[in-house]
C-alpha cells in the first residue's frame, strides 16, 4: 500500500478540501484526486463524499482514517529511530504572527530557527488573530501566534505569555494627566487594536461593567499606527507596554497612574496535530524557550511567561 496515497488521504480528511490538500502537499488538486481514486480502488470501498456542503468520510472512510494514522505514525517513529534530527534540517516553515507578537519576541525566534534550521525556508504572515485562526484552520499556515485557543479536534494550543495591558498617552499631551476614575478617563478618545480583537473586546467587557455608555473607542487594525496615533496625541491607547517599550523608555509615552483594570493580552501558539509536523512541535518549544528570555529582559510589566503569576 502506497504511505504517500495514505498520507493524501489524511490530509483530506483533516482539511475537508482537495484543493487545500494540494496546496499543503505541494502537488495539484488532480494529483490528489488520482490518489484517492487508486486508494478506494485498492481497498474497493468508497472513503470520501463530495456535495455541496464540501467532503466528508463515509463510514468505511472513518475506519481506513484509523488505521491510515496509524500506519503513518509506525513510519514517522520508524524514520525518527534512523535519523531524527537531521531529517527537520530541511522543509518549508509557513508562520503567522498577530502584530504585538512581531513587535516584541517575534525576531529573536527567527533568527533562532534560522540558526537551528538554516535550510528551512520560512514564510512570515502578519495579520490579526481571527484571521490567523482562519488561516490555520484552512491549511494555509502551519503554526500562528494569535490571542486566543482554536477549539478544533485537529488543533493544539499553547500559552506562551502574557503582556500587561495598561492605559498610555503622549508625554506633555492633555490626555498626559491623573484621572480620578475609569469614568473620568472614559471621556477621552481610547485607541485600541481591530473591532472584535481580544483587547477591543476586553475594553468594551471593563466599560460596560462600569456603567460607561458610548465611549469613544478607535480600533485600529496596525500595531504601528496605534504606537503612531498615541504618540502624535490623538488619544490614549489600550496597549500593552510591552508594544511600545522603547517610547517609553525615550519619554515619548507615558504609563498614566490610573490601574487599566484589564486582563493582559495572550499569546497562544496553535498549530494541527498529525503525523509529519515534528518541526512545529520543535518550533513552539523554541517559542516557549525564547519567550521565557525575553521576558526575563523585559520585565514583569512588559512580559510574563504563561505559567508565571501576575
Amino acid at each position: 500500500m502506497n504511505l504517500r496515497f495514505l498520507e493524501t488521504f489524511v490530509w483530506v480528511a483533516r482539511l475537508k478540501s482537495f484543493r487545500l490538500t494540494a496546496e499543503k502537499l505541494f502537488t495539484t488538486q488532480a494529483s490528489v484526486s488520482s490518489r484517492i481514486a487508486a486508494l478506494e480502488s485498492e481497498l474497493d470501498v468508497r472513503l470520501f463524499i463530495r456535495d455541496s456542503k464540501g467532503v466528508s468520510l463515509t463510514p468505511a472512510g472513518l475506519t481506513v482514517l484509523d488505521h491510515a494514522e496509524r500506519m503513518l505514525e509506525v513510519q514517522r517513529a520508524l524514520r525518527q529511530s534512523l535519523d531524527d534530527d537531521a531529517r527537520l534540517q530541511q522543509g518549508y516553515l509557513r508562520l503567522g504572527a498577530m502584530d504585538t507578537v512581531i513587535h516584541t519576541w517575534l525576531s529573536p525566534l527567527v533568527a533562532r530557527l534560522m540558526e537551528r534550521y538554516p535550510a528551512v525556508e520560512i514564510e512570515l504572515t502578519a495579520d490579526t488573530a481571527r484571521n490567523l485562526c482562519d488561516l490555520l484552520q484552512k491549511g494555509y499556515l502551519d503554526v500562528v501566534f494569535q490571542t486566543d485557543f482554536i477549539r478544533h479536534e485537529t488543533v493544539r494550543n499553547l500559552s506562551l505569555a502574557r503582556y500587561p495591558m495598561r492605559w498610555i498617552a503622549a508625554r506633555g499631551s492633555l490626555y498626559d494627566r491623573d484621572y480620578a476614575s475609569l469614568e473620568d478617563l472614559a471621556k477621552e478618545r481610547i485607541i485600541t487594536f481591530s473591532k472584535q480583537s481580544r483587547p477591543h473586546q476586553d475594553v468594551l467587557n471593563l466599560l460596560h461593567a462600569h456603567g460607561i455608555a458610548a465611549p469613544r473607542v478607535n480600533c485600529v487594525n496596525s500595531a504601528s499606527a496605534i504606537t503612531r496615533l498615541v504618540q502624535d496625541g490623538f488619544g490614549i491607547g489600550a496597549l500593552p507596554p510591552a508594544l511600545v517599550a522603547r517610547a517609553l523608555a525615550s519619554g515619548e509615552l507615558v504609563l498614566l497612574g490610573l490601574d487599566s483594570g484589564l486582563p493582559p493580552l495572550e499569546a497562544v501558539a496553535s498549530w494541527r496535530t498529525g503525523v509529519g509536523l515534528e518541526l512545529v512541535e520543535r518550533v513552539v518549544e523554541i517559542a516557549r524557550a525564547v519567550v521565557a528570555e525575553q521576558a526575563g529582559e523585559a520585565g514583569a510589566g512588559y512580559l510574563l511567561p504563561a505559567d508565571e503569576p501576575a
